[in-house]
């Protein structure tokens, strides 16, 4: 599986050659450097380690600072495993996003959705609550009704759909496709929207 790592950078839109507007995502992707090349023979599968976006040394361990010196790489803050990749390359080697992707290609994003906090049951599921506030429904209309059974068993089956944290969660977006390629900046216009605040790390897969 190929892919590279990236950062959102925000959306924005565009209109195509029949008129019709676009909404799409801006996403800085790469470039890249290869920390870690690992084979069958030593570690059991293979894979490719990058890194993406540059660290202070001080906010770094010693053992990360010898893992990315090995690659000759400063350190970098987000590190991603990748299996069976196909693009040839070696330990310390950078990877760009025309290594990767073309305009045309059909990927996936994955990313961690925007944090709401804790919220009640119409926000987090979608409940349509009591919309009629007359006979005796009085502040009922968010609430999230009857939670099951009674004496037996005796206990909230798990799963149940209550209020509780919402967002925060990885989120992987499927089928999205590239629309421009801009090799000269790193960016990647992708139609639709992908998961995460503007500047959060996104993993591209292909």
């Amino acid at each position: 599986m190929n892919g590279i790592l990236g950062r959102k950078v925000g959306m924005t839109s565009f209109y195509d050659e029949t008129g019709k507007n676009i909404a799409c995502t801006v996403i800085e992707a790469g470039p890249c450097v290869v920390t870690q090349v690992k084979t069958e023979d030593t570690d059991g599968y293979n894979a490719v380690q990058l890194g993406f976006d540059d660290k202070k040394e001080k906010s770094t361990s010693k053992p990360m600072m010898g893992h990315f010196s090995k690659a000759n790489s400063t350190p970098k803050r987000h590190i991603v495993e990748f299996r069976d990749f196909n693009v040839e390359k070696e330990l310390g080697d950078e990877l760009t996003i025309d290594d990767v992707l073309i305009e045309g290609d059909i990927i996936s994003v994955v990313g961690t959705s925007k944090g709401k906090g804790f919220q009640g049951v119409v926000k987090r599921h979608g409940f349509a609550g009591v919309g009629d506030a007359t006979h005796g429904q009085h502040n009922r209309q968010r609430a999230p009704g009857s939670l099951g059974a009674s004496s037996d068993p005796s206990k909230v089956i798990k799963g149940l759909k209550m209020a509780g944290q919402t967002g925060g969660d990885r989120v992987k977006i499927k089928n999205l496709k590239v629309l421009k390629v801009h090799t000269d900046k790193n960016l990647l216009v992708v139609k639709g929207a992908v998961p995460g605040h503007k500047g959060s790390y996104v993993i591209i897969e292909k």
